[in-house]
């Protein structure tokens, strides 16, 4: 069983995805990865970051974002960007969600973000003289509140 659908588009650390690999292993999650993908899948840091996780992983890669969605069945999706105003523990989370993030260093391209309503379109609060935090981190934070908000699934 999938709890939440976790979405990279164009992820470029491979380091930061095995990282969120292990995340996924360990939460049930299912990971998307939507190319162009800045490191190849049999990268050596994506699988150290990822430690012998990766067997446990539902890990799925897609050419481009709406086939992504559709393979989902397009599901309920929240979009993490640091110019929304709702913040990420405002939403009611469900199973099957997708929570959509972008690459580590440009985020979500606006012509994605607009595609949002404002409730959909969250993020992650941070002190106003840094930018961002770190992707496998603010997966970590977003996965964890929806699983929190489902009363932590086991299966």
């Amino acid at each position: 069983m999938t709890n939440l659908h976790v979405v990279l588009l164009n992820p470029e650390i491979a380091g930061n995805t095995g990282n969120i690999i292990r995340l996924c292993a360990n939460t049930g999650s299912q990971l998307h990865l939507v190319e162009p993908l800045g490191f190849t899948l049999d990268d050596a840091r994506l699988r150290r970051a990822g430690l012998d996780y990766h067997e446990f992983a539902d890990v799925r890669t897609h050419s481009n974002l709406r086939e992504c969605m559709a393979a989902l069945g397009s599901p309920r999706t929240y979009a993490f960007s640091a110019r929304a105003t709702t913040t990420f523990d405002v939403p009611q989370y469900q199973t099957n969600d997708a929570l959509l993030f972008g690459s580590e260093s440009a985020g979500l391209p606006s012509a994605v973000t607009e595609t949002f309503d404002n409730d959909r379109l969250v993020r992650i609060p941070v002190r106003a003289q840094t930018r961002s935090l770190n992707l496998s981190n603010a997966v970590a934070i977003a996965v964890y509140e929806g699983l929190r908000q489902l009363s932590y699934p086991t299966s």
